[in-house]
């Protein structure tokens, strides 16, 4: 066994821009492309990673510095530290638990898709922190190893779950057919989203407007367009952080340039995935009997869309207002203020474009993951130290955006039913899988 988690901990290790390529050309093999074929496409999706990881790396140390700035001035009195989602991965691949769910999720999912139970075979293996940490989660509440692993796999089942009920309306609106994003922490606020324009659509004059950003360009000209929004928005954000005239602009061309570049980049990215799902569909069709099978990518290749990237760099100032004026928040937004398009862009399916309503929705949901990750924090703080993870700080910490209703309702069923109460939600997800898969064979929100 000890093999097996050195092998996995040296392949993660490698990195995503490593790893990825080599699981794509994998993958075209066994779907029956061409070794040069099957190879080109891995090189152009490590390209295109290496590309969005520039980025975001781009965006999040801009903004990340200047961020921290604005914590020091305005947020003295919230007590709780807001790492941030991005350490969620080296948190979940620093333990056994998550290094052995690699294998474990692999072989699971591959069950599932020939048992037709899901029609996500997902290759995000970066991403499968986020059940390993659902995982851990249940490790700490019960204290047992064991536990933890029932409470991971169940939680990767919740994510192919998620990834099958979304896959339709989400391809169709980004265009990606054959892909499924399977990433957990999307595809939650994508499940929130519907309920959410139910209501918006019942509200007198906000269900007469009707602005996605191709409308807010050409109604405002220069000032609808996103690359200028980013430009405004990020000289907001060096003013409050009391940054001088250069730092101010250089923020502001940065945040712009992210605005522009991104779309570039997922395009690239999904030039390499393009062969993959259609080696993928014709795979099915051979066979598995014309079933179909979706490719579970990153959210990664839907941050890029104008919608998203607009209303993620708005979040970042009502964020920082909301958690200054909500009444009984502890959590100052900090080290997710950079991720808000990983939580909200498939919201922006569900709402059809419209990046008022994106906006107003993603606004709501930041309310509940402020309110919710203050609720957490004792909880994820003691994930931490049971990974022995340093935080470098002695009082609470909590991820903002992993504050999301599946880790509620793992806590809440541990809390009053112990394993059993995750075993119960686990036969739910079988019991709802096979439904929308087998009964049905739909995608629910259509």
């Amino acid at each position: 066994m000890s093999v097996l988690i050195n092998s996995f901990q040296w392949f993660i290790g490698l990195g995503s821009n490593v790893f990825l390529p080599i699981i794509i050309f994998i993958l075209g093999i066994i779907f029956g492309l061409k070794p040069g074929k099957a190879l080109m496409s891995g090189i152009t999706v490590g390209i295109g990673s290496i590309g969005l990881g520039l980025v975001l790396n781009l965006l999040s140390g801009s903004l990340g510095n200047a961020i921290q700035e604005m914590g020091n001035h305005y947020g003295s009195s919230l007590n709780i530290l807001d790492l941030g989602v991005g350490v969620g991965g080296p948190l979940a691949f620093s333990t056994s638990l998550g290094l052995m769910m690699i294998p474990i999720s692999l072989v699971v999912n591959i069950l599932f898709v020939f048992l037709g139970l899901t029609r996500t075979l997902n290759v995000d293996i970066w991403n499968f922190w986020f059940p390993i940490f659902m995982g851990m989660i249940t490790q700490s509440i019960t204290g047992n190893f064991a536990f933890g692993l029932v409470g991971g796999i169940i939680a990767v089942m919740i994510q192919w779950l998620l990834a099958d009920i979304n896959q339709k309306k989400t391809s169709e609106f980004f265009g990606y057919p054959g892909i499924a994003i399977s990433h957990m922490m999307v595809n939650s606020g994508a499940i929130i989203a519907r309920p959410l324009n139910w209501v918006f659509d019942r509200i007198p004059g906000l269900n007469k407007i009707d602005l996605d950003a191709e409308s807010l360009t050409k109604r405002f000209g220069i000032f609808g367009d996103t690359v200028f929004i980013g430009l405004i928005i990020g000289a907001i954000v060096g003013i409050f952080a009391k940054y001088d005239a250069a730092k101010v602009g250089n923020l502001a061309i940065s945040t712009a340039a992210v605005m522009k570049i991104m779309p570039k980049m997922v395009a690239m990215f999904m030039e390499g995935l393009g062969p993959i799902a259609e080696a993928a569909s014709d795979f099915a069709n051979n066979k598995l009997g014309g079933r179909q099978v979706n490719i579970g990518m990153d959210a990664a290749l839907v941050v890029g869309h104008s919608a998203v990237m607009s209303t993620s760099i708005l979040l970042v100032p009502i964020s920082l207002a909301l958690a200054l004026v909500l009444p009984g928040n502890q959590v100052l937004p900090f080290g997710d203020l950079a991720f808000f398009a990983f939580a909200i862009a498939m919201m922006v399916p569900f709402f059809k474009g419209n990046v008022i309503r994106t906006v107003l929705g993603s606004a709501i949901y930041v309310v509940a993951c402020l309110y919710l990750s203050t609720w957490l924090a004792p909880i994820m703080t003691d994930v931490f130290n049971l990974a022995s993870f340093d935080v470098g700080t002695t009082g609470l910490v909590t991820m903002l955006l992993a504050a999301l209703w599946p880790v509620v309702l793992y806590v809440l069923a541990l809390k009053y039913l112990g394993i059993f109460g995750v075993i119960t939600i686990g036969i739910l997800v079988i019991l709802i899988m096979y439904y929308i898969n087998k009964v049905k064979k739909i995608s629910y929100f259509q």
